[in-house]
């Protein structure tokens, strides 16, 4: 592992739709796409820039379901990415 490298788990390239859904501050779905997947998360891209580290979401792809935590969001000039710890795994 690089030593600039934090990730604790492979990550798997990937592409595909993801939906999130919650409803804390206010209910409200985005629709992104894959980035890339882990045993116990997920990367996603999308032009949403009110998801916020710790926030607790639904999310729906795929190959998987269920809810997940906000590890992380960059916001950037052509879009959003959001990093995502999955819940009860």
């Amino acid at each position: 592992m690089s030593l600039h490298e934090k990730r604790r788990e492979a990550r798997c390239l990937t592409t595909g739709e993801v939906r999130v859904k919650f409803t804390d501050p206010v209910p409200l779905e985005i629709d992104g796409k894959l980035m890339d997947v882990s045993a116990n998360g997920f990367r996603m891209s999308h032009d949403c820039t009110v998801l916020h580290s710790g926030q607790v979401v639904d999310f729906a792809y795929i190959e998987a379901k269920g809810r997940a935590q906000v590890m992380w969001t960059r916001i950037l000039a052509g879009g959003v990415e959001t990093g995502f710890l999955v819940m009860g795994r």
